[in-house]
């Protein structure tokens, strides 16, 4: 194999005497326009889905009286579908008059660069959602008090002697900071499991596409 891919797809497999070679080289072409443009489908669709979700959420939370969980996840998605658009239009800056290889190369370097900053935004954004839960309902109205006093008016009855941080039972408190701590550690993962429900058969023929060109090399 004295040359590589690269040189070959430049030249638009010329040589008369590989006649299958225009061939490959078109379907290669073909199957690269076709999955990048399926990503970007799939990537609008989300992205829309994601932004009609945070507002009917904020809407049904208004409607059920925890308003402060709505208005949580509405601010906490729209912050990680902004990042998230910003990071698209680096997309559209890829050459797409590059041969295939290249070409997919190129695509898989950015998606790799958004899956590692989703990473790390992930294990931010799973605790933030999280705590938007639990603020929401514990400034809940019920009968005109907050469900955060009443539980801990109730707790108070049973043990007096409770410490309380910021109006919050100690305990309840260490809790909290501990269920926080674990989704920080576990984000990641779990953003990696979601991304595999949404974007799994399009992963694995992106490596199954680089892996036979790379072999022709």
């Amino acid at each position: 194999m004295g040359k590589s891919i690269e040189s070959i797809w430049k030249k638009g497999f010329d040589d008369k005497d590989a006649l299958h070679a225009p061939r490959i080289n078109d379907l290669y072409n073909r199957k690269s326009i076709h999955l990048i443009d399926r990503f970007k489908r799939m990537f609008k669709i989300n992205f829309i889905a994601v932004t009609l979700g945070a507002v009917f959420l904020l809407l049904v939370s208004y409607l059920v009286g925890i308003l402060y969980m709505g208005l949580g996840f509405m601010l906490i998605a729209l912050s990680i579908l902004f990042i998230n658009y910003k990071q698209s239009k680096h997309l559209e800056k890829i050459d797409n008059s590059l041969d295939s290889y290249r070409y997919l190369k190129s695509f898989d370097t950015w998606l790799r660069e958004m899956v590692g900053l989703n990473i790390k935004m992930a294990r931010i954004y799973y605790p933030l959602f999280f705590l938007s839960i639990f603020v929401g309902f514990w400034f809940k109205e019920e009968n005109g008090q907050l469900l955060g006093q009443l539980f801990t008016e109730q707790l108070l009855t049973e043990f007096p002697d409770l410490t309380l941080v910021f109006g919050m039972p100690l305990v309840l408190f260490g809790a909290l900071v501990c269920l926080l701590t674990l989704l920080f550690v576990v984000g990641g993962r779990i953003y990696i499991w979601d991304l595999g429900i949404i974007y799994k058969k399009l992963l694995v023929k992106l490596d199954l596409m680089l892996t036979d060109m790379e072999d022709l090399i």
